[in-house]
């Protein structure tokens, strides 16, 4: 991005791949930011209203407007984002298409609250439910590198809930965000409720810290994540916040070798290794250790690197040349600590003036080295060979971020017991999803990796306020409403000790705690007399209200 002079200050998007201007878009202010928060939360108070099927309907037309709108959003995507079309077709826009269908089918079964069953010792006659309750506004921060299917999923989850949103993208993404806006309008959204403002870091604050949002979902690096968790809590404010991962893969010594190095170069090197799940640690035993490395060097050598607008590209540029810098200096100091680079590294392109890097394989890397701890931004993979399983449960615990791990095994509860003991949010065996293209489950991490789900009915969930609604028939008051007495204290000491699971707990009760329990429901039931004879009179033709 750059920026141009005008009246409203405007970021210019450009190519990564050419450096080519893509458009512009106008940069808002603390001012603006809040306006748009307020126009939103004005509209949210009517879309709160709508029952849950036609806020379904909603999603139904946005996935319908996303596929009419395929070609142009491939194009648009993948020259902003840089990545092959192919990818942004699998990796964009299915998960896109996929998760407003999701929520159209199955929204409004998860927010449709439920009856609850309460104990009939303190509560003989109460019926009790809860709801969900929308939350208000809520502000989506989107990622650098996967700047359409991420954000718009979590626009899409904040709205089905009934809640208004405002969507600042990444200036990496700022078309994105804007096509996000676009689609929901063509499904007819009403105006104001979904707001889009851009700007840098700046930006990002004003709306995070904006007094009308009730809830922020953020996804990006683990620095600016910290700030958002910060203004968050001084806020007292609800935060869902993906903040990156190491995530790494074990090959297990009865693993499918072709196959898994054939999955784990796919994990590491598909978005040019951009993608919040990427594979950047692989651990193999070393049973299949020399086969597995030569199959992934090979693999990571053969990828195509070059123009992402040719459908034969398989990597194409980093989204910022920032990012190549952080790279290179990640690669020279661990080769400078012994490590060793087998394939791959910063690589220019003939007519093109972009950040490419070719996927990098590396073995060696010590425990010290910031590539062995730090979250890399690009397409690099670390081969370490371990003897034992638990030596790579214990190396994948050791790093500060969890998100997710992949087990490549052809024992399946092996794996499971792999997978339990990996403090990981999400494991996946003999497969990894390096980004949320599965609705249906939860994703997000532990650790230094962020708070809460992004997918799945719990990221619905924790997008709405369950409200607890009782109702009780009125005949009579609760037994222990006042007045209290000796007979009261012994009969609440009864029931406890009926409930014991000790016979002479339940033996004491019967013979010492039955006369204040009697005593006590005679004392209800004649409460419960007065206040029907008091509505029957109260409700009688030419009844007047008597002083006391």
């Amino acid at each position: 991005m750059a920026g141009e002079h005008d009246d409203v200050p405007r970021m210019r998007a450009v190519a990564p791949a050419t450096g080519r201007p893509l458009g512009t878009v106008a940069v808002a202010g603390p001012r603006e930011v809040q306006a748009a928060v307020r126009e939103s939360g004005e509209v949210q108070r009517l879309w709160a209203q709508l029952r849950l099927a036609d806020r379904a309907r909603y999603m139904a037309r946005a996935a319908q407007a996303v596929i009419d709108e395929a070609p142009e959003l491939v194009e648009l995507v993948g020259a902003e984002q840089g990545r092959p079309r192919a990818e942004v077709e699998i990796g964009e826009l299915l998960p896109a298409v996929e998760t407003l269908q999701w929520l159209a089918e199955n929204g409004p079964q998860i927010l449709a609250g439920e009856r609850a069953g309460i104990s009939r010792v303190l509560h003989p006659l109460t019926r009790a439910r809860w709801t969900y309750e929308p939350l208000g506004v809520v502000a989506v921060l989107g990622p650098a590198a996967e700047p359409f299917a991420t954000p718009l999923g979590d626009v899409a989850v904040a709205l089905m809930a009934g809640n208004g949103v405002v969507l600042k993208p990444s200036p990496h993404g700022a078309l994105a965000g804007e096509r996000i806006a676009r689609v929901f309008a063509r499904a007819g959204l009403p105006e104001g409720l979904l707001q889009v403002v851009h700007g840098h870091a700046a930006t990002g604050g004003a709306l995070v810290e904006a007094p009308g949002v009730a809830q922020v979902r953020f996804t990006g690096s683990a620095v600016a994540g910290g700030k958002v968790l910060e203004a968050c809590a001084r806020g007292v404010k609800r935060v869902v916040a993906e903040l990156g991962g190491k995530d790494a893969a074990i090959v297990c010594a009865d693993a499918q070798v072709p196959r898994a190095a054939q999955g784990i170069a796919w994990a590491a090197f598909t978005n040019a290794g951009q993608s919040g799940g990427s594979v950047e640690r692989v651990y193999v035993l070393q049973e299949v250790a020399e086969p597995f490395l030569a199959a992934l060097t090979e693999r990571a050598r053969s990828l195509r690197v070059g123009d992402p607008a040719d459908p034969a590209t398989e990597i194409g540029p980093l989204v910022g040349g920032e990012r190549l810098h952080r790279l290179t200096e990640l690669l020279e100091e661990a080769v400078a600590l012994g490590a060793t680079i087998h394939c791959g590294g910063p690589r220019e392109v003939a007519g093109l003036s972009g950040a490419f890097c070719a996927p990098v394989v590396l073995t060696g890397v010590p425990p010290g080295a910031r590539m062995a701890r730090e979250e890399v931004p690009g397409p690099v993979v670390a081969v370490t060979v371990v003897a034992r399983e638990e030596d790579a449960i214990a190396a994948v615990n050791d790093a500060d971020l969890g998100l997710g791990a992949s087990v490549w095994t052809a024992d399946r509860y092996k794996g499971q017991r792999i997978a339990r003991e990996l403090r990981v949010g999400m494991v996946w065996m003999n497969h990894h999803l390096v980004a949320r293209s599965a609705p249906q489950l939860p994703w997000g991490g532990v650790r230094g990796s962020g708070i809460g789900r992004a997918r799945g009915a719990i990221a619905l969930r924790t997008c709405a306020e369950p409200k607890v609604i009782t109702w009780d028939p009125g005949a009579a008051g609760a037994f222990w409403w006042f007045p209290y007495d000796a007979a009261l204290a012994r009969t609440g000491r009864a029931v406890a000790q009926l409930r014991s699971a000790r016979d002479a707990d339940r033996e004491a009760a019967w013979r010492e705690g039955v006369p204040s329990v009697l005593s006590v429901a005679a004392r209800t039931l004649r409460s419960a007399r007065g206040h029907r004879r008091r509505a029957r009179l109260a409700a009688s033709p030419g009844a007047s209200r008597r002083p006391d």
